[in-house]
């Protein structure tokens, strides 16, 4: 009776193997098929987009829709290089850049600090300055809004890139964020430190901060892609065109009773959107490195 059984295992085992081969290839092929789909479904706006800032504006909305167009051109992006109520797209690039760039290095350096503080010392009323601290995140934009624009006034720095840089560089987030990931990392390494007559800056300014890189590169990338994008403070304090960002020379392009240059409108978003997605390519591996091992760690 033990040899039969034996038997009809053996020779049941190379079917069983080929169906359990045929399922797992089964779902991975509707996996990779699902998956495909959905990025494409995510890509077109894109792809649309980089198409419609070469066509002609006559050819935008017609029926069917023109993908490629055979009378695409540059037209669009020499409008919007000469653009004079900017100073030309590449002003505005620069405005963006100073201001996305300064807010970003600032804020990493005082939420870093920030985060530090809280981490590693032990002070009266830290926790309760920790929890005020959160709680500030829940106060909506709109309530600060007039506050914030009533001292600007009174600094006169009003139609200046200060308003966009200066009252965020210490936001409660990015403290949080700071303080998570550098609660974890041992305090002896400070102990050692000070042993070797380190300062309590230099503490944070040559063991902290090279450890905690990874985290720095992903709130980098969020602020960066914040401020970059950023359209209602803007709006609120740069009066003056030549100082104007990228979001607002697309509102500039938007013309009366509906009417819109929709074609240079698509061509300054490609402007806009190349920079990060270089900037998140050449750091793509750093901001998952830096995502997950703060959650590992937490």
């Amino acid at each position: 009776m033990t040899v039969l059984t034996r038997r009809r295992n053996e020779t049941g085992a190379p079917a069983n193997v080929l169906r359990a081969k045929l399922f797992e290839w089964g779902s991975l092929t509707l996996m990779h098929t699902v998956l495909i789909a959905m990025s494409l479904f995510m890509i077109l706006p894109f792809v649309w987009m980089v198409s419609t800032s070469f066509k002609p504006q006559t050819e935008i909305f017609t029926r069917p829709p023109i993908l490629i167009s055979s009378n695409m051109s540059l037209e669009g992006y020499r409008y919007i290089y000469n653009y004079e109520q900017t100073g030309g797209v590449l002003n505005v690039l620069k405005n963006t850049i100073v201001i996305s760039g300064s807010f970003t290095f600032l804020s990493l350096f005082f939420c870093a600090l920030g985060g530090f503080g809280f981490a590693m010392y032990r002070f009266p009323g830290r926790n309760l300055l920790f929890t005020f601290l959160l709680a500030t995140m829940i106060v909506p934009q709109a309530v600060t809004m007039v506050p914030t624009y009533a001292m600007m006034v009174k600094f006169d720095w009003v139609d200046t890139f200060l308003p966009l840089i200066v009252p965020g560089v210490a936001n409660a987030f990015g403290i949080f964020f700071m303080r998570q990931y550098i609660s974890t990392i041992s305090r002896e390494l400070l102990d050692a430190g000070r042993i070797d007559g380190c300062s309590e800056f230099g503490l944070f300014w040559r063991i902290i901060l090279p450890i905690i890189v990874p985290g720095l590169t992903s709130l980098g990338l969020i602020f960066f892609m914040s401020s970059w994008n950023n359209y209602l403070y803007p709006v609120i304090y740069l009066k003056s065109p030549h100082l104007h960002t990228l979001p607002l020379m697309m509102l500039q392009m938007t013309g009366p009773l509906g009417f819109s240059l929709y074609r240079e409108q698509m061509g300054v978003a490609v402007i806009s959107i190349v920079p990060l997605l270089i900037i998140f390519l050449v750091f793509q591996r750093r901001f998952v490195e830096g995502i997950t091992s703060g959650a590992l760690k937490g």
